[in-house]
Formats: C-alpha cells, structure tokens, sequence
C-alpha cells in the first residue's frame, strides 16, 4: 500500500508532465497516416481541446462563475491543456519525422525537453501564462502547417506562409478572448506575449526557408543505393543489392558496394497523401580529397499520391570510382526527405548478391 501511496504522491507533484507525456502514447498507438480521415480527426480534436481548456483554465483562474466550477476549472484544465499540447507536439513529432532523417526531429524533440522542463520549473504565474500561450502556438503552428497541404492537396512556399498566417489569427483571437477574461493580467504582460508569438513566427518561418524542417507532409519510406534497379513490365521493380555484414550496420560504418553494373542505383519510396502531386530531385554527391561533398548531377520526377505503399523511382550513378558517395532525397527548393551514404570499392571482392522484386 505504501508502495501506491508513493506513486500517487509522485504523479500528483508532476501530473502536468504525466498529462503531457499520456498524449505521447495516444498518439503512438492512434496515429498512422497524415490523410487519414481519423488521424485528422484526431489531431483536429487535440487543437480544439488545446484552445478551450487554455481559456476555461484562465476562467477558473480569473473566478468567474461559481467557487465550486472556479476550483474545478484550476484543477483540471491544465491537465487537459498539457493532454493536448503533449498529443499535438508527438503527433508532429511523428509526422515530421517521417519527412526526414533524423535531424528534421530535432528541434521538436528540443521543444519537447523544454516543454517538460517548463512544467516542471515555471512556478510565476504570469511565466505560467507566457508558457502557456508560447507553447498553444507552436502546437497550432506545427498542426495548421501540417494539415493544409493535406486538404489543399499542394505544398510549397506559399502554402507554408499561408498555414502561418492561418496560426496566427488563432492565436491572435485567443490571445484577445484572454484579455476579457483575464484583462489586468494580459495587460501587465502585453510586451512578453507580442514579442514570444512574434519570435515564434519568425522562428519557424526561418525553419521553413533554411530547410531545416522537412518537407512535410511528404515522408520516405524507403532509400537506399543497391546494384541495380530494373522496372519491370507489371510496375513492379527488381532491386539487385550486395549482401552486408553485420557489422556495417553499426552507425558510421557505410554500407560498402562493389559494382557489378556500368551503374549504381539510388531507388527510394515516397509517401504522399492521396490529393498531393509534387516533384521530389535525387541528388548524388562524392566525397573529395578535402572532405566535402561534391555535387555530381541531381535529377527530379513527379510523384503522386495515388500509390498508398509509396510512390517508387530511381535513378543510375554513371561516372562513379572508389570512395563514399551519397544519394539525397529532397524537394525542388532543398528540403531534405533523407540520404544514404555509400562506400564504392571497384577493386575489393564483393559480398553474396540478393535480389527482390519491390
């Protein structure tokens, strides 16, 4: 019995971070493609929910209404709020990373680390707010961004700055609601809120043109540089790659191919949802004397959504000698969806050969 006393102590004196961390796994058990209807209901439902338990939280706060309701709205508000917040920033989180390697997932899983140290660090109430407000617009930001190429089945620059502006008349009139509600205390703060929203919206639009977030709402779900690609009369494609030891699974061991061909193939497989027709470029690099990459030829074709395992294409590497090389995924302006890096050793002995039908 001691035992449960001590855990129900622990989680009512971090139930904030154990509400957002509870949206975490519903999104990992719920969550699977971005045009699916019921995701988007689901992510749908985390921003209503984000943006009236931010307001009756502020209306429990404020006392306006009955003590009892008051009492109920300052005790259970935030736990849905932080639900929310956790539930919009992990689906992002999923989403996102399915557009890009590794790196692309980076600065939310920086926001997620800030998030659960502001729940558990930010005790002044009128930091509380400034969190609250600055972390409603990052999950809105990350959703409407998301969301939009979606229902308008086209992305691009102007798309982007369009969900942005979309995120910012929300939060705008949310921010406004709480100046009723709570109007000495939004006034104290006016600066600190104008400045957090608008050092946000620069942020992430800064993101968006450095190419540092991917290319949402595309994802790969399949790259790597094999001996050859062949598409068959079916559609079908016949992929011939070189067995790898173990070992060169390891991280920051290459895969090491020995060519059997006049070529080496880059073959990838491209989520889209359904409505999206894009343009998505193969770019091959080697590896110089001096260490940098240097940009051998980049090639692009149209995909669309119509393929629900993922649209597959390919493209053949002529002119290649020994050393690493890799092959990039990424849209017309540079975002990058990922890249695989290869050795090429034309001299050494190559592994057991394997083919499949893709």
């Amino acid at each position: 019995m001691s035992i449960v006393k001590t855990i129900y102590k622990h989680i009512k004196n971090h139930w904030l971070t154990f509400g957002f961390v509870l949206g975490f796994i519903t999104d990992n058990i719920l969550l699977n493609r971005i045009d699916n209807l019921f995701d988007n209901l689901v992510l749908l439902f985390y921003a209503i929910l984000a943006t009236v338990s931010i307001l009756l939280l502020y209306v429990g706060v404020a006392d306006r209404g009955p003590e009892f309701l008051a009492r109920f709205l300052k005790r259970y508000a935030p736990i849905l709020m932080q639900y929310a917040f956790g539930g919009l920033l992990s689906g992002m989180l999923i989403f996102y990373g399915r557009s890009g390697d590794w790196l692309a997932s980076a600065p939310f899983l920086l926001m997620i680390v800030a998030v659960v140290l502001g729940n558990e660090l930010v005790a002044k109430r009128s930091d509380k707010l400034l969190f609250h407000i600055a972390l409603y617009f990052v999950g809105l930001f990350s959703y409407v961004v998301l969301v939009l190429p979606v229902l308008l089945g086209r992305m691009g620059d102007e798309i982007f700055v369009l969900s942005s502006l979309i995120s910012l008349m929300i939060v705008t009139f949310v921010v406004q609601t709480l100046y009723k509600i709570i109007p000495n205390f939004m006034q104290l703060n006016t600066t600190r809120i104008i400045i957090s929203i608008g050092s946000i919206f620069v942020t992430l639009n800064f993101l968006y043109f450095t190419n540092i977030i991917p290319p949402i709402p595309l994802s790969l779900t399949e790259l790597e540089i094999v001996q050859s690609v062949d598409r068959q009369a079916n559609g079908n494609y016949r992929v011939e790659f070189e067995t790898q030891p173990w070992y060169r699974q390891i991280p920051f061991l290459w895969p090491v191919i020995h060519p059997k061909y006049d070529t080496v193939d880059c073959f990838a497989r491209v989520y889209a949802p359904t409505r999206l027709s894009t343009e998505i470029f193969h770019r091959w690099e080697y590896k110089n004397a001096n260490g940098d990459w240097e940009q051998q030829f980049r090639f692009g074709y149209k995909i669309s959504g119509a393929n629900e395992g993922g649209y597959r294409g390919y493209t053949s590497l002529e002119n290649y000698r020994s050393g690493l090389w890799r092959c990039t995924v990424e849209t017309k302006r540079g975002q990058v969806l990922g890249r695989e890096i290869v050795e090429i050793d034309t001299k050494g002995q190559p592994q057991p050969f394997q083919v499949r039908i893709d």
